[in-house]
């Protein structure tokens, strides 16, 4: 079965770094365009990045836009989020996706196939 599995959170003092990453199993991961989301306590989950099935095409949420890169390896099968400059309402748990679409592609959750269980990222103020 497909699994999405994601590493790297942890506790950072702000203005630090965190790279995560999302190692994907049972797909064809080149035929997937990757995003990240983020849920924060009692808050909706949100779009932070996506990239398209080459890499050639990134999108990025206005509040991480010069901060957070994304960025995938095919032949690891893994989507990385490189998150720099963390500030303490980037706190929240961090999940990857996987749409199989090939258009544009979405920032909402429902559009996506796939989900991983999440890992959190605390940045201490």
């Amino acid at each position: 079965q497909v699994q999405l599995v994601e590493s790297g959170g942890g506790l950072v003092q702000a203005g630090g770094s965190l790279r995560l990453s999302c190692a994907a199993s049972g797909l064809t991961f080149s035929m997937y365009a990757m995003s990240w989301f983020r849920q924060a306590p009692g808050k909706e989950r949100e779009f932070v990045a996506a990239i398209n099935q080459s890499g050639g095409n990134t999108g990025y949420a206005d509040s991480v836009k010069g901060r957070f890169t994304i960025s995938r390896d095919n032949a690891k099968n893994t989507v990385y989020l490189q998150m720099n400059s963390l500030k303490p309402e980037d706190t929240a748990v961090y999940y990857c996706a996987a749409t199989r679409t090939r258009l544009t592609i979405p920032r909402l959750p429902r559009n996506y196939d796939y989900w991983g269980q999440g890992t959190q990222v605390t940045a201490s103020s």
